[in-house]
């Protein structure tokens, strides 16, 4: 049918077209007959052609239709989309709906959440039979675990892509029970097996959510297995443990690398504001105090472009200290034991570290004072609490000790974050033997990557803000005033500084 109107519309068509009109007078009939058929023939032809792309498309459809519902019958629809709720690079903010709160497809059998049945031994060994790819060969456990591994894979090697692989990650290893609101601050931390006792102390102390890195190295089955035991009897032993602390399991062959910690615990924090803190750090105050009752810095906190900072102190005299139990916890106890000398700034020997706190101005300061770092300098590396989403990741290239937390607050500020002391708080470093000889080699290595990575992260900005048209507001202030200090930013791009 549509074949013959397209034929009869050609027919009429072209008998009516001016070039027929212009032929000659003394045409013929007959002539007229032939060039129709001609155009019949056409027209035929056409049919077929249209005929064949109709076939071929309904063979198509019919063959794709039979493929989809083929493999949607042999495999489970979870094996072809992974359901959200299980990316290991979801923001995970859920408030606590029963349905939501259980581990991440990480094997573990629980009642109540949190009781592990198994033994962290088999647990791992479990979830690295499944998810091996010949990278963790120590481990021959034949449980299988039915999880989905090369979405994750592919999310964690882009996520953590500048740091050191391969590492296994396995997100709440064990999960907090909660329950926890959105708006609360969720402190984030690093630990390994040797602070286990600190971390359980901050959880005890905190009474809040805490979203740690647990790094094991990854040696023999056995030492793993002792040290995951270990873990499974601090968190057991305690209902603060199982109702706050979410621990992240990194398992792999290197030793401090910080960085990449700290963007775990902060990327599977479940709040809207995180704390950045080291374990080894008392909580002598209760910072939620200010931040619930003050609405400017509530404010600024949702914005996003503020981070609050909680000065931090030592000891002078490590044989001093008597214990967590006699720690200050008032500031006029605080401003005594300093006075008297007993209690410094935290690494006074290395004043460029925390000495943009101004820790005088805190001193003098009345009580409720909130008061702006106006001396920002890039050593600069205070604990700060800072809104979640937005804020610039730790860089991760850095491995070891020296400049690693300091490029984290080195980008903030670059980024147009502003950094405010509460003056009514602080916090307390507790004594631990550090590995000396690491530390100097790493530090001399670290400052040179540093160097590097200011010069790298200025132009990065300040070309961002340049192409964005926001190198003359505001924002663009901290990055242009701290990359005016480098010498190749002055003389390599100084159309990028207003200059």
């Amino acid at each position: 049918m549509t074949a013959q109107l397209g034929y009869h519309f050609l027919t009429t068509h072209w008998l009516s077209s001016s070039r027929f009109n212009q032929l000659s007078p003394t045409l013929d009939i007959s002539t007229a007959v032939v060039s129709i058929k001609k155009s019949g023939a056409i027209m035929k032809f056409s049919r077929a052609g249209y005929l064949l792309v109709v076939g071929y498309t309904t063979v198509s459809v019919v063959h794709t239709t039979k493929s989809l519902f083929s493999t949607l019958l042999s495999s489970p629809v979870k094996d072809i989309i992974p359901p959200f709720s299980s990316s290991p690079l979801r923001i995970a903010k859920e408030t606590w709906d029963p349905g939501l709160s259980r581990p991440l497809d990480s094997g573990v059998k629980s009642d109540h959440h949190h009781r592990v049945q198994l033994s962290s031994g088999e647990l791992l060994g479990s979830y690295l039979a499944d998810n091996s790819n010949g990278s963790s060969g120590s481990f021959s456990h034949d449980t299988g675990l039915l999880r989905s591994t090369s979405v994750d894979d592919v999310l964690f090697s882009k996520a953590f892509a500048t740091s050191m692989r391969p590492s296994q990650v396995v997100p709440y290893f064990y999960r907090a029970t909660g329950p926890f609101s959105e708006d609360e601050v969720t402190i984030t931390s690093i630990i390994t097996s040797d602070r286990l006792d600190v971390f359980a102390r901050l959880v005890e102390r905190y009474q809040g959510p805490i979203s740690v890195t647990f790094h094991v190295k990854n040696s023999t089955q056995q030492q793993v297995s002792q040290i995951l035991d270990y873990l499974q009897k601090i968190v057991t032993a305690s209902e603060t443990v199982v109702r706050f602390a979410d621990i992240h399991l990194v398992l792999d062959s290197f030793d401090r690398q910080f960085n990449t910690w700290r963007n775990i615990a902060r990327l599977f924090a479940r709040t809207n504001f995180v704390m950045m803190l080291d374990i080894d750090f008392y909580l002598c105050t209760d910072f939620r105090l200010t931040l619930r009752n003050n609405p400017w810095v509530r404010a600024k906190l949702e914005e996003g472009l503020s981070a609050f900072v909680i000065p931090a102190f030592e000891y002078t005299d490590p044989r001093q200290e008597k214990g967590f139990s006699t720690f200050p916890t008032t500031k006029q106890d605080l401003l005594s034991k300093i006075k008297a000398g007993t209690i410094s700034m935290f690494h006074a020997s290395w004043k460029p570290g925390h000495n943009s706190t101004d820790y005088p101005k805190f001193y003098n300061a009345p009580a409720g004072d909130v008061y702006k770092v106006t001396t920002y300098q890039s050593a600069y590396e205070p604990y700060v609490i800072f809104k979640k989403a937005g804020p610039p990741w730790c860089e991760e290239r850095f491995v070891g000790y020296g400049g690693n937390k300091a490029a984290c607050l080195f980008e903030m500020y670059l980024s147009g974050m502003n950094y405010y002391v509460l003056a009514d708080h602080f916090i307390i470093h507790q004594k631990h033997l550090y590995e000396e000889s690491a530390r100097r080699t790493e530090r001399k290595y670290n400052r040179k990557i540093y160097a590097s990575f200011k010069e790298e992260v200025c132009f990065r900005y300040l070309r961002s803000y340049r192409d964005t048209g926001r190198l003359n507001t505001t924002r663009a202030r901290n990055a242009i005033s701290e990359c005016r200090k480098l010498k190749p930013i002055r003389m390599g791009a100084p159309q990028l500084l207003g200059d």
